[in-house]
């Protein structure tokens, strides 16, 4: 099976990384109460950290790297896409070099770690016909359909339009495989 490579902003790796790990944190408030016992709090989830390690081998594999870096220095967060992963909105906050590198080969490893600070910007519906904004509050809305276009996941619909995975695949029940979709099927977005 062919994978689509890993992109991060406009880069996009010649070959996925080796490996690939992502980690779920939960922060918990630890207090202490009288007689020697704690209170924990949950604090809710913290950011998901994507990490791997990858090679870049061949002809111009250390400059191959530098542009990688460059994205490093460019600072901000970005759209970071795996072939197999969640979409995330993350910031690039690790990038190593594991050894010296040579001018055909470089092995790195590298840290992601996801931003969420809650959505800033309103979502507008808009209606099929002319993309015009939806009916005024108290009025139900219409139906939304979108269209999938190249690099689009489910995950990444929903989190695009502020619903739940489980009432997307809930709305479209002719998908069966929640990470298989193609270019021009048509999702219908829950009101």
């Amino acid at each position: 099976m062919m994978l689509a490579p890993m992109r991060y902003k406009d880069y996009i790796w010649p070959h996925n990384p080796a490996t690939y790990s992502i980690t779920y944190e939960r922060q918990i408030a630890v207090h202490k109460v009288p007689f020697g016992r704690h209170c924990m709090q949950d604090l809710g989830m913290g950011c998901r950290i994507m990490r791997g390690q990858g090679e870049f081998a061949g002809e111009g594999a250390y400059e191959e790297f530098k542009r990688l870096a460059t994205v490093f220095y460019d600072g901000g967060p970005g759209l970071l896409i795996h072939p197999l992963w969640q979409i995330a909105n993350a910031y690039f906050t690790n990038l190593k070099l594991e050894q010296e590198p040579l001018p055909d080969y470089v092995r790195y490893s590298f840290e992601f770690r996801e931003r969420y600070d809650g959505y800033s910007e309103e979502l507008t519906v808009l209606d099929r016909a002319g993309g015009t904004p939806a009916q005024p509050a108290g009025e139900a809305l219409p139906e939304t359909v979108y269209t999938v276009v190249s690099d689009d996941t489910l995950w990444g619909i929903a989190n695009r339009y502020g619903v739940a995975l489980k009432d997307l695949l809930k709305a479209n029940p002719g998908i069966k495989n929640p990470n298989l979709i193609h270019v021009g099927d048509k999702v219908v977005i829950p009101c």
